[in-house]
Protein backbone atom coordinates (compact mmCIF):
# COMPACT_ATOMS: atom_id res chain seq x y z
CA UNK A 1 0.00 0.00 0.00
CA UNK A 2 1.43 3.27 -1.18
CA UNK A 3 1.66 5.89 2.03
CA UNK A 4 -0.32 8.62 0.22
CA UNK A 5 -3.28 5.88 -0.54
CA UNK A 6 -6.83 7.38 1.64
CA UNK A 7 -7.32 4.07 4.45
CA UNK A 8 -11.01 4.43 2.46
CA UNK A 9 -9.53 3.52 -0.71
CA UNK A 10 -7.41 0.66 0.38
CA UNK A 11 -8.65 -3.24 -0.86
CA UNK A 12 -7.46 -5.18 2.50
CA UNK A 13 -7.74 -8.25 1.03
CA UNK A 14 -5.99 -7.42 -1.74
CA UNK A 15 -3.33 -5.76 0.05
CA UNK A 16 -3.07 -8.90 2.46
CA UNK A 17 -2.23 -11.18 -0.68
CA UNK A 18 0.24 -8.69 -1.68
CA UNK A 19 2.18 -9.06 1.54
CA UNK A 20 1.80 -12.99 1.79
CA UNK A 21 3.37 -13.34 -1.76
CA UNK A 22 5.94 -10.65 -0.87
CA UNK A 23 6.67 -12.22 2.78
CA UNK A 24 7.81 -15.14 -0.18
CA UNK A 25 9.80 -13.56 -1.57
CA UNK A 26 11.71 -12.37 1.72
CA UNK A 27 11.91 -14.86 4.26
CA UNK A 28 13.51 -12.91 6.75
CA UNK A 29 10.99 -10.22 6.77
CA UNK A 30 8.36 -12.61 6.93
CA UNK A 31 7.26 -12.15 10.19
CA UNK A 32 6.55 -8.26 10.27
CA UNK A 33 5.15 -8.76 6.26
CA UNK A 34 2.70 -11.75 7.67
CA UNK A 35 1.50 -9.79 10.69
CA UNK A 36 0.59 -6.37 8.14
CA UNK A 37 -1.07 -9.13 6.32
CA UNK A 38 -2.94 -10.41 8.95
CA UNK A 39 -4.18 -6.90 10.20
CA UNK A 40 -5.46 -6.20 6.55
CA UNK A 41 -7.71 -9.36 6.67
CA UNK A 42 -8.69 -8.38 9.86
CA UNK A 43 -9.75 -4.98 8.65
CA UNK A 44 -11.37 -6.06 5.98
CA UNK A 45 -13.91 -8.59 8.18
CA UNK A 46 -11.96 -11.80 7.59
CA UNK A 47 -10.96 -13.01 11.16
CA UNK A 48 -10.68 -16.72 10.94
CA UNK A 49 -7.80 -15.98 7.74
CA UNK A 50 -6.25 -13.68 10.13
CA UNK A 51 -6.23 -16.34 12.73
CA UNK A 52 -5.04 -19.04 9.73
CA UNK A 53 -2.32 -16.60 9.52
CA UNK A 54 -0.60 -16.03 13.25
CA UNK A 55 -1.13 -20.09 13.66
CA UNK A 56 0.73 -20.43 10.57
CA UNK A 57 3.61 -17.85 12.16
CA UNK A 58 3.54 -19.53 15.40
CA UNK A 59 3.52 -23.03 13.67
CA UNK A 60 6.54 -22.11 11.22
CA UNK A 61 10.02 -24.00 12.01
CA UNK A 62 12.50 -20.80 11.89
CA UNK A 63 11.97 -19.15 14.89
CA UNK A 64 9.82 -15.84 15.30
CA UNK A 65 11.49 -12.74 16.96
CA UNK A 66 8.39 -11.91 19.08
CA UNK A 67 6.23 -15.04 19.32
CA UNK A 68 4.47 -12.98 22.32
CA UNK A 69 3.15 -10.64 20.15
CA UNK A 70 1.81 -13.08 17.48
CA UNK A 71 0.25 -14.79 20.56
CA UNK A 72 -1.30 -11.83 21.53
CA UNK A 73 -2.70 -10.44 18.64
CA UNK A 74 -4.29 -13.59 17.90
CA UNK A 75 -6.22 -13.58 21.32
CA UNK A 76 -7.31 -9.78 20.76
CA UNK A 77 -8.78 -11.56 16.74
CA UNK A 78 -10.00 -14.75 18.46
CA UNK A 79 -11.75 -12.36 20.97
CA UNK A 80 -13.50 -10.32 18.81
CA UNK A 81 -15.22 -12.91 16.39
CA UNK A 82 -16.48 -14.75 19.55
CA UNK A 83 -13.46 -17.03 20.68
CA UNK A 84 -13.64 -15.88 24.10
CA UNK A 85 -12.18 -18.67 26.20
CA UNK A 86 -9.29 -19.38 23.64
CA UNK A 87 -8.33 -15.70 23.81
CA UNK A 88 -8.52 -16.16 27.83
CA UNK A 89 -6.30 -18.58 27.69
CA UNK A 90 -3.90 -17.26 25.42
CA UNK A 91 -4.09 -13.74 27.37
CA UNK A 92 -3.32 -16.04 30.37
CA UNK A 93 -0.12 -17.71 29.12
CA UNK A 94 1.03 -14.50 27.52
CA UNK A 95 0.97 -12.98 30.87
CA UNK A 96 2.87 -15.68 32.40
CA UNK A 97 5.50 -15.79 29.99
CA UNK A 98 6.22 -12.23 31.18
CA UNK A 99 7.81 -11.32 28.06
CA UNK A 100 10.31 -8.68 28.17
CA UNK A 101 8.66 -6.48 25.19
CA UNK A 102 6.08 -4.16 25.80
CA UNK A 103 4.13 -4.77 23.11
CA UNK A 104 2.45 -7.99 23.70
CA UNK A 105 1.22 -6.44 27.57
CA UNK A 106 -0.17 -3.39 26.09
CA UNK A 107 -1.90 -5.58 23.37
CA UNK A 108 -3.50 -8.28 25.55
CA UNK A 109 -4.51 -5.46 28.69
CA UNK A 110 -6.11 -3.11 25.38
CA UNK A 111 -8.44 -6.96 24.56
CA UNK A 112 -9.33 -7.20 28.50
CA UNK A 113 -10.03 -3.37 28.06
CA UNK A 114 -12.05 -3.50 25.30
CA UNK A 115 -14.75 -6.11 26.95
CA UNK A 116 -14.89 -4.46 29.75
CA UNK A 117 -12.87 -5.93 31.76
CA UNK A 118 -11.18 -3.20 33.76
CA UNK A 119 -9.69 -5.10 37.22
CA UNK A 120 -7.86 -7.09 34.83
CA UNK A 121 -6.29 -4.82 31.93
CA UNK A 122 -5.34 -2.55 35.19
CA UNK A 123 -3.41 -6.05 36.50
CA UNK A 124 -2.08 -6.59 33.34
CA UNK A 125 -1.00 -2.59 32.68
CA UNK A 126 0.90 -2.83 35.92
CA UNK A 127 2.92 -6.35 35.95
CA UNK A 128 4.14 -5.32 32.44
CA UNK A 129 5.27 -1.86 33.46
CA UNK A 130 6.23 -3.25 37.09
CA UNK A 131 8.55 -5.90 34.82
CA UNK A 132 9.82 -3.40 32.18
CA UNK A 133 10.22 0.03 34.01
CA UNK A 134 13.96 0.50 35.67
CA UNK A 135 13.20 2.71 38.72
CA UNK A 136 15.08 5.90 38.81
CA UNK A 137 15.66 5.89 35.01
CA UNK A 138 13.85 7.36 31.95
CA UNK A 139 11.17 4.69 30.40
CA UNK A 140 11.92 3.86 26.73
CA UNK A 141 9.58 5.25 24.33
CA UNK A 142 8.84 1.39 23.90
CA UNK A 143 6.94 1.61 27.46
CA UNK A 144 5.07 4.16 27.05
CA UNK A 145 1.76 2.85 25.50
CA UNK A 146 1.78 0.54 28.40
CA UNK A 147 1.88 3.92 31.09
CA UNK A 148 -0.73 5.69 29.35
CA UNK A 149 -2.97 2.78 29.16
CA UNK A 150 -2.79 2.06 32.75
CA UNK A 151 -3.46 5.41 33.21
CA UNK A 152 -6.88 5.17 31.04
CA UNK A 153 -8.31 2.33 32.77
CA UNK A 154 -7.37 3.64 36.10
CA UNK A 155 -9.29 6.72 35.82
CA UNK A 156 -12.00 5.03 34.48
CA UNK A 157 -11.95 2.95 37.29
CA UNK A 158 -12.08 6.18 39.18
CA UNK A 159 -8.64 4.74 41.55
CA UNK A 160 -6.69 7.87 42.43
CA UNK A 161 -3.08 8.99 40.94
CA UNK A 162 -0.23 6.68 42.13
CA UNK A 163 3.74 7.69 40.81
CA UNK A 164 3.00 6.15 37.50
CA UNK A 165 -0.23 7.96 36.63
CA UNK A 166 1.85 11.18 37.25
CA UNK A 167 4.95 10.17 35.44
CA UNK A 168 2.34 9.01 32.75
CA UNK A 169 0.89 12.65 32.89
CA UNK A 170 4.75 13.78 32.43
CA UNK A 171 5.83 11.84 29.48
CA UNK A 172 2.47 12.72 27.40
CA UNK A 173 2.89 16.13 24.89
CA UNK A 174 -0.27 16.58 23.63
CA UNK A 175 -1.73 19.99 24.35
CA UNK A 176 -4.58 18.20 25.81
CA UNK A 177 -3.52 16.60 29.51
CA UNK A 178 -3.97 12.83 29.58
CA UNK A 179 -6.23 13.47 32.86
CA UNK A 180 -8.68 15.39 30.27
CA UNK A 181 -8.20 12.40 27.57
CA UNK A 182 -9.02 9.82 29.72
CA UNK A 183 -11.77 11.62 31.97
CA UNK A 184 -15.01 9.02 31.89
CA UNK A 185 -17.40 11.55 32.13
CA UNK A 186 -16.01 12.80 29.54
CA UNK A 187 -18.33 14.75 27.32
CA UNK A 188 -18.71 13.05 23.81
CA UNK A 189 -19.98 16.02 22.24
CA UNK A 190 -20.07 15.90 18.45
CA UNK A 191 -24.14 15.72 18.68
CA UNK A 192 -24.93 18.58 21.13
CA UNK A 193 -26.29 21.88 20.27
CA UNK A 194 -23.50 23.68 22.13
CA UNK A 195 -20.42 25.01 20.29
CA UNK A 196 -18.57 25.13 23.15
CA UNK A 197 -19.13 21.50 23.81
CA UNK A 198 -18.10 20.78 20.49
CA UNK A 199 -15.32 22.75 19.97
CA UNK A 200 -13.57 21.24 23.11
CA UNK A 201 -14.06 17.78 22.11
CA UNK A 202 -13.05 18.83 18.53
CA UNK A 203 -9.99 20.12 20.23
CA UNK A 204 -9.53 16.65 21.88
CA UNK A 205 -9.85 14.37 19.08
CA UNK A 206 -7.38 16.34 16.98
CA UNK A 207 -5.22 16.03 20.15
CA UNK A 208 -5.42 12.19 19.95
CA UNK A 209 -5.15 12.18 16.30
CA UNK A 210 -1.55 13.89 17.03
CA UNK A 211 -0.47 11.59 18.95
CA UNK A 212 -1.06 8.72 17.14
CA UNK A 213 0.04 10.58 14.11
CA UNK A 214 3.57 11.14 16.26
CA UNK A 215 3.95 7.40 16.92
CA UNK A 216 3.28 6.32 13.41
CA UNK A 217 5.62 8.69 11.65
CA UNK A 218 8.66 8.00 14.63
CA UNK A 219 11.61 7.73 13.05
CA UNK A 220 13.72 4.17 12.82
CA UNK A 221 16.18 3.88 15.11
CA UNK A 222 19.65 5.43 14.85
CA UNK A 223 21.09 1.77 14.64
CA UNK A 224 24.68 0.23 15.37
CA UNK A 225 25.47 -2.69 13.11
CA UNK A 226 26.29 -6.09 15.20
CA UNK A 227 27.51 -9.19 13.56
CA UNK A 228 27.88 -12.42 15.51
CA UNK A 229 31.31 -14.10 15.99
CA UNK A 230 30.64 -16.81 13.12
CA UNK A 231 28.94 -14.07 11.10
CA UNK A 232 32.30 -11.94 11.85
CA UNK A 233 34.86 -14.44 11.13
CA UNK A 234 32.98 -15.18 7.57
CA UNK A 235 32.81 -11.58 7.08
CA UNK A 236 36.59 -10.88 7.28
CA UNK A 237 37.60 -14.01 5.48
CA UNK A 238 35.60 -13.55 2.71
CA UNK A 239 36.40 -10.02 2.25
CA UNK A 240 40.05 -8.87 4.06
CA UNK A 241 39.85 -5.72 3.81
CA UNK A 242 36.70 -4.78 6.33
CA UNK A 243 39.71 -6.62 8.77
CA UNK A 244 41.09 -3.43 8.94
CA UNK A 245 37.55 -1.80 10.36
CA UNK A 246 36.92 -5.32 12.63
CA UNK A 247 40.47 -6.11 14.59
CA UNK A 248 38.66 -8.71 16.24
CA UNK A 249 35.31 -9.90 17.73
CA UNK A 250 35.55 -8.88 21.10
CA UNK A 251 37.07 -5.24 20.10
CA UNK A 252 33.80 -4.95 17.96
CA UNK A 253 31.42 -5.95 20.71
CA UNK A 254 33.01 -2.95 22.71
CA UNK A 255 32.76 -0.61 20.70
CA UNK A 256 29.62 -1.01 19.88
CA UNK A 257 28.71 -0.72 23.56
CA UNK A 258 30.93 2.45 23.72
CA UNK A 259 29.40 3.57 20.33
CA UNK A 260 25.72 4.09 21.76
CA UNK A 261 26.66 5.05 25.20
CA UNK A 262 28.24 8.14 23.35
CA UNK A 263 24.97 8.72 21.02
CA UNK A 264 23.49 8.58 24.37
CA UNK A 265 25.07 11.49 26.52
CA UNK A 266 24.79 13.06 23.24
CA UNK A 267 21.32 13.14 23.67
CA UNK A 268 20.47 11.18 20.57
CA UNK A 269 17.03 9.37 20.78
CA UNK A 270 15.65 6.10 19.77
CA UNK A 271 19.23 4.16 19.42
CA UNK A 272 19.31 0.44 18.65
CA UNK A 273 21.20 -2.28 17.33
CA UNK A 274 20.61 -4.58 13.90
CA UNK A 275 22.51 -7.76 13.67
CA UNK A 276 24.05 -8.35 10.10
CA UNK A 277 24.34 -11.53 8.13
CA UNK A 278 26.80 -11.92 5.64
CA UNK A 279 24.39 -13.63 2.52
CA UNK A 280 21.66 -10.22 3.74
CA UNK A 281 25.22 -8.36 3.41
CA UNK A 282 26.20 -9.46 0.31
CA UNK A 283 22.48 -9.38 -1.11
CA UNK A 284 22.63 -5.43 -0.41
CA UNK A 285 26.22 -4.89 -1.90
CA UNK A 286 24.52 -6.30 -4.96
CA UNK A 287 21.55 -4.14 -5.23
CA UNK A 288 23.73 -1.17 -4.77
CA UNK A 289 25.97 -2.07 -7.50
CA UNK A 290 29.24 -2.24 -5.21
CA UNK A 291 31.33 -4.28 -3.38
CA UNK A 292 31.14 -5.64 -0.21
CA UNK A 293 35.17 -5.40 1.06
CA UNK A 294 34.42 -1.55 0.49
CA UNK A 295 33.82 -1.00 4.71
CA UNK A 296 31.39 2.45 3.17
CA UNK A 297 28.89 0.79 2.80
CA UNK A 298 28.67 -0.75 6.20
CA UNK A 299 26.87 2.29 7.72
CA UNK A 300 24.18 2.02 4.18
CA UNK A 301 23.49 -1.55 5.44
CA UNK A 302 23.17 -0.99 9.03
CA UNK A 303 20.39 2.19 8.50
CA UNK A 304 18.45 -0.46 5.98
CA UNK A 305 17.67 -2.79 8.16
CA UNK A 306 17.09 -0.55 10.97
CA UNK A 307 14.10 1.05 8.26
CA UNK A 308 13.27 -2.75 7.83
CA UNK A 309 12.69 -2.91 11.56
CA UNK A 310 15.04 -4.76 12.25
CA UNK A 311 16.31 -2.74 14.86
CA UNK A 312 15.83 -3.71 19.07
CA UNK A 313 16.21 -0.92 21.08
CA UNK A 314 19.49 0.01 23.14
CA UNK A 315 19.35 -0.26 25.80
CA UNK A 316 18.17 -3.60 26.62
CA UNK A 317 14.93 -3.80 29.25
CA UNK A 318 15.99 -4.37 32.88
CA UNK A 319 16.43 -8.14 33.28
CA UNK A 320 16.71 -8.94 29.47
CA UNK A 321 19.29 -10.84 27.56
CA UNK A 322 22.57 -8.72 26.62
CA UNK A 323 22.20 -8.25 23.17
CA UNK A 324 25.79 -9.45 22.40
CA UNK A 325 24.40 -12.89 22.26
CA UNK A 326 26.22 -13.93 25.20
CA UNK A 327 23.39 -15.05 26.59
CA UNK A 328 24.13 -13.24 30.19
CA UNK A 329 21.50 -10.69 31.59
CA UNK A 330 22.81 -7.10 29.67
CA UNK A 331 22.84 -5.86 33.42
CA UNK A 332 26.11 -8.34 34.41
CA UNK A 333 27.49 -8.02 30.76
CA UNK A 334 27.97 -5.29 28.33
CA UNK A 335 25.77 -3.15 31.22
CA UNK A 336 28.20 -3.12 33.66
CA UNK A 337 29.61 0.46 34.25
CA UNK A 338 33.51 -1.32 33.04
CA UNK A 339 32.27 -2.40 30.08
Amino acid sequence: MRPDTPAENVDHTAEAARLERTAGLYPEDAEALLLQAAAHLELSGDRPAATALYDSLLASQTGLENPYLVRALKASNLWEYGHEAEARAIIDGVRAASPQDPAPWVIVAEALEAHDELESAQETFTEGARLLLREGTEPPYSTHPLLFGRHRVRRMLGVGHDEWDMLADTLHTSPVPLDELHDPKRVWSLGSDNPAELAAEISRLRAELGTYREALSRPFPVAVLHWPSEELTELVTAYPPLAEEYPSHDQHLTTIEASLRELAASGTPNLGIVTGTVPSYEAFAASEGASPADGALLPQYATTLAARGRAVAWPPQRGAACWCGSGRVYGECHGTETS
